[in-house]
């Protein structure tokens, strides 16, 4: 068993999931594979479970009965992980819109530079997204704005799904109270890091939008992000 746990959590990913599974493999670093699969119907479960052979000490799958959200499936990787005492935890898109060679660098800001959770970020060092429509970018980069502006967070891209996480962060984080499951579910995990006084560093990255599959995004989690915002202000800020 590697140090490090990288989660993938799929739905309908059959394009992407045999790549990005051996670009993973193929780094400098060892990193063990979790993917999360919520019943594709598409049989990205079946992909996966042919790589589990093939990989049987570094890739692993759990499948779930339903799709019920993002956060839902990235607890579910993270109890997984807690489990079998991995040190550090990185959350990971199948899709290539995370750069499998920036591993090593969310890696090195915890192990090396003493960070609690380091965050692959478009936003640090201006803009840093290829292949989204504008609408889409400045939705997504005005919603940090507006992130910071509500809670304070001092984070550039509250709304990242490329982060790596300590193990004793997620230890001491209520996994079981979190509350949201897209958007908002990711601004809440670095919220209560945050509320925690975990140390945050932000490691500027490129995102790129996936060429192959469907995005999963949709009005409701947008919604979710806009109003769990406020309803989190509201309840005073909890950890």
């Amino acid at each position: 068993m590697q140090d490090t746990l990288v989660i993938i959590p799929t739905f309908n990913e059959k394009e992407n999931i045999e790549n990005i599974i051996r670009a993973t493999l193929s780094q400098e670093k060892d990193f063990d594979i979790l993917v999360v699969d919520d019943s594709s119907p598409d049989g990205t479960a079946n992909i996966v479970k042919v790589l589990v052979k093939e990989f049987p000490e570094r890739v692993f799958l759990e499948t779930r009965k339903e799709k019920n959200g993002l956060g839902a499936a990235y607890i579910h990787g993270f109890k997984w992980a807690l489990k079998r005492k991995y040190n550090y935890i990185i959350e990971m898109d199948a899709d290539f819109s995370h750069n499998p060679k920036d591993l090593v660098r969310l890696y090195n800001a915890c192990a090396v530079d003493g960070a609690d959770l380091s965050i692959g970020s478009r936003y640090s060092q201006g803009v840093n997204v290829v292949n989204w429509p504008m609408k889409r970018v400045l939705l997504s980069y005005f919603a940090s704005i507006y992130v910071k502006f509500v809670t304070g967070l001092p984070i550039h891209d509250s709304t990242a799904g490329f982060v790596c996480y300590k193990r004793k962060v997620l230890e001491t984080i209520k996994l079981d109270k979190i509350k949201f499951v897209g958007y908002a579910f990711q601004i809440e995990m670095k919220f209560k890091a945050w509320k925690h006084e975990f140390n945050i560093k932000e490691v500027s990255v490129i995102f790129t939008d996936r060429t192959l599959g469907e995005s999963k995004m949709s009005k409701t989690i947008i919604t979710e992000a806009v109003f769990g915002i406020i309803k989190m202000r509201f309840n005073g800020l909890p950890k």
